[in-house]
């Protein structure tokens, strides 16, 4: 597709651009705008109404408003630190302009005496006298026309000025040039989509109470969904054009493992070991994201399927993005071999030079069958002999380039499983996961059992003390959680260092802090210190790390519940209850509750399916909270939205199909796609 010169310049540094200098491309930078093209998606958050021109007489206090004035006189005092006052006059009334850190010579220069001038800014009152300070805008009367009107709200940082930003944004779309339209002819007649460019405009120019809801906005969000699935689908093509040999066993190692558990498989499990083992035994590499709730036994299942690779003749690597979850799957993998023959060892970043080289000597000579370890396992000098199995837990982040990367490392004939414990709506698993096959494990181990939810007012906290005191007495451990770090003097939620004080006092070296802030090596050494039960309760923000076996910990206490999510709330609420004993959950709130809060808390109460939460999730938050929606680490969209727009999702789904039969070229889509930065990862697949 033919890109003009002006629309090509989108993608240049906005250094390149009139008037953005050094200094104002950091601050750009500070909000993530780097290229021309970033600018475009950085859209209002709301607008300002400056169209009203009123006379001094109607002003009203506290509104911004806009008015046309003569200059009558300056006030410029020669005492430091006083503000420059000019006094303006209509025919209805004087006013005066403040102005903080101004030089004359500058205010002179836009306020020239005895000229009319256009001001707008906010209206106060001060000494009975109307004033505006700093105006936001001070035009000459040819300019009336710039600022008397809806002028666009934007996002910005400090050394950012909407009146600079403006300046900026405005030369950007006055630049834009025609494209030829990608989208089908039946696609556009039947959503009632305009061209990109008057999309792009109007929804930096207020043309509708919920711009949201627009058309405009809609065709670009659609854009955006459509560039993601041309990612995926092309990524899903290539995958799948590779042919690989089929991995033959009895399944005699598997076979075994299950008969020494010490509990029966669910169903789900069985299921999803099926289209596993089927994927294993067809002529095509298989790229699957296997799901489950916290708790839900996937490890069991992708280990069950490494033996069937093992006996297959090849090695599996299981990959996790912490060292201390890394050393539970081999504990729990040396456990569940044990008399099977198969070599199994543990790799990480910590592990010391000479192990290392003889574990690496040992993969490249196919003397271990299994190794498990952090992502040190994918570095370029870690060589396999015959690697036919790669599982990723918890790994979140892990992106289509990631996933890309990943199977050139693994050759051929290697499969891919990803593993999740983030429970994810089904527009959400197309437009992340697009690429792969999505198996799903519904059900709960038979012996798990249910986690106790209550709800507390956090005043009442002196009620539970006795409670938590006899899962003290009792050697079961607890999780304390607060939303944040350090006190804040904007919000009032719970600090996890003060929490932290006022246990240690109660519980003196019986406690531990963690939270982001702390080293990764410290972090990991309070975990196996909670682990290993020199610590009885863990005073924590959200950083618990998802997937860890704490089997011990069995209490979990949420401060400020009401202002987390509900599915962060059951992620949180998993870490506990995954021994033999029952958990507990204690939802503290503060102050009133929001509807919305009491619904999440009722919902919380009243199932503990992990798919179900998270849908309900997404249908409690507001059009403006999922904007953008995060859930555990998976990429936000800068307009899409999973809920508001499913429809579109739905649309792109079959768009894709079609796209796919009638094998039209992705040339067509070429400027799109780098508009949302998804050339290159096209390129890579490539």
């Amino acid at each position: 597709m033919h890109i003009s010169k002006k629309n090509n310049y989108l993608f240049n540094n906005v250094s390149t651009l009139s008037g953005v200098g050094k200094k104002l491309s950091t601050y750009l930078k500070n909000k993530k705008i780097e290229k021309i093209n970033d600018l475009l998606w950085n859209l209002p958050y709301t607008y300002t109404d400056r169209s009203d021109l009123v006379t001094l007489d109607k002003l009203s206090i506290g509104k911004i408003q806009t008015t046309k004035v003569k200059v009558l006189k300056y006030n410029f005092p020669r005492i430091r630190n006083l503000p420059n006052r000019i006094r303006c006059e209509d025919d209805k009334g004087k006013i005066d302009l403040i102005f903080f850190n101004s030089r004359e010579g500058y205010i002179k220069k836009i306020l020239p005496l005895d000229e009319w001038v256009v001001v707008s800014g906010k209206i106060t009152f001060f000494r009975n006298q109307y004033q505006i300070t700093n105006p936001s805008y001070v035009e000459k009367l040819d300019r009336i026309d710039y600022v008397k009107k809806i002028i666009p709200k934007y996002s910005l940082t400090e050394g950012l000025t909407e009146k600079k930003y403006r300046k900026i944004i405005e030369q950007v779309l006055e630049s834009l040039n025609d494209v030829d339209e990608w989208h089908d002819k039946k696609i556009i007649k039947k959503m009632r989509f305009s061209s990109w460019k008057e999309s792009i405009i109007s929804i930096h120019n207020k043309d509708n109470d919920d711009y949201h809801d627009s058309l405009h906005y809609k065709r670009l969000a659609y854009d955006e969904i459509l560039s993601n699935l041309l990612v995926l689908s092309e990524n899903r093509k290539k995958i799948k054009k590779i042919k690989k040999k089929p991995k033959i066993y009895q399944k005699l190692f598997a076979e075994k493992i299950i008969k020494s558990l010490p509990f029966k498989l669910t169903k789900s499990q069985l299921l999803v070991m099926d289209q596993i083992n089927e994927d294993l035994e067809s002529n095509k590499r298989m790229f699957r994201i296997l799901q489950g709730d916290v708790g839900s036994g996937k490890t069991i299942v992708s280990l069950l399927s490494a033996s069937n690779v093992i006996e297959s003749g090849y090695q599996c690597a299981l990959m996790a993005p912490t060292a201390i979850l890394a050393k539970q799957h081999y504990e729990l993998a040396l456990k569940i071999f044990k008399g099977t023959g198969v070599k199994i060892n543990f790799l990480t970043g910590k592990t010391i030079n000479q192990d290392r080289k003889k574990i690496l000597n040992d993969l490249e000579n196919n003397k271990i069958n299994f190794i498990i370890g952090t992502h040190s396992l994918f570095q370029k000098k870690i060589l396999f002999k015959n690697l036919g199995f790669i599982i990723i837990d918890e790994q979140h982040k892990f992106g289509v380039k990631q996933r890309i990367d990943l199977a050139k490392k693994g050759g051929d004939e290697c499969d891919v499983l990803l593993m999740s414990a983030t429970p994810i709506p089904r527009t959400l698993i197309l437009a992340t996961y697009g690429d792969m096959d999505v198996s799903r494990i519904t059900e709960k181990p038979y012996t798990r059992k249910v986690i106790k939810t209550l709800s507390k007012p956090e005043e009442k906290l002196y009620e539970i003390w006795p409670f938590i005191e006899k899962n003290m007495e009792a050697r079961i451990q607890i999780f304390w959680v607060c939303p944040l770090i350090n006190e804040s003097k904007i919000f009032n939620y719970s600090s996890a260092k003060k929490k932290y004080e006022e246990i240690n006092k109660r519980f003196p070296g019986r406690v531990a802090l963690l939270h982001g802030s702390i080293e990764k090596d410290d972090k990991e050494k309070i975990l196996n210190d909670f682990l290993n039960k020199k610590i009885d309760i863990l005073v924590t923000t959200t950083v618990i790390e998802v997937g860890i076996d704490f089997p011990n910990a069995n209490l979990i206490i949420i401060e400020n519940s009401n202002k987390f999510g509900l599915a962060q709330l059951h992620q949180l609420r998993g870490r506990v209850g995954r021994g033999k004993i029952q958990g507990t959950c204690i939802l503290l709130f503060k102050g009133k509750l929001s509807k919305n809060a009491i619904k999440r808390i009722k919902i919380l109460k009243s199932t503990d399916d992990g798919f179900l939460i998270a849908d309900e999730d997404l249908k409690l938050r507001g059009f403006g909270d999922i904007l953008g929606f995060q859930q555990s680490g998976i990429k936000n969209f800068r307009l899409a939205d999973p809920i508001h727009h499913e429809e579109l999702f739905k649309l792109a789904e079959n768009n894709i199909k079609d796209i796919d039969k009638q094998n039209i070229s992705y040339d067509k889509f070429s400027f799109l796609l780098r508009l949302f930065d998804k050339a290159e990862v096209i390129n890579e697949i490539d």
